[in-house]
């Protein structure tokens, strides 16, 4: 593991936000949904494609509050262009687990 200065940890920009549309992936090399997350006022929506099929329904996303890195630069994923990153945490099987805030918190708040 190397280490970084606390100055690399503030470059990533983690917020929470909220799930406000959720769509299949289909065309995804690994089974994948398409998501639009509301991260506030400051950050907008932003679309993020999550490999999270295993855990998660479409239906039960939508309102869900995650915790993403927005400040990535744009990744094309196939035909679909990623804008934030999602983070997870996998199961004993691989599979990803949500990180989300542990009650609910107002959408754009930093982590730190």
């Amino acid at each position: 593991m190397s280490e970084i200065t606390f100055d690399d940890f503030l470059k990533v920009d983690i917020r929470v936000g909220t799930v406000t549309r959720a769509e299949p992936f289909p065309e995804a090399r690994k089974p994948a949904y398409k998501l639009w997350v509301d991260y506030g006022a400051e950050i907008g929506v932003k679309k993020s494609s999550a490999q999270i099929t295993a855990h998660y329904t479409l239906e039960e996303l939508v309102g869900r509050q995650v915790i993403g890195v927005v400040n990535f630069p744009p990744r094309q994923i196939g035909p679909f262009m990623s804008e934030a990153l999602v983070l997870g945490i996998p199961d004993e099987n691989g599979e990803v687990v949500l990180l989300g805030p542990g009650q609910a918190v107002p959408i754009g708040g930093r982590m730190f």
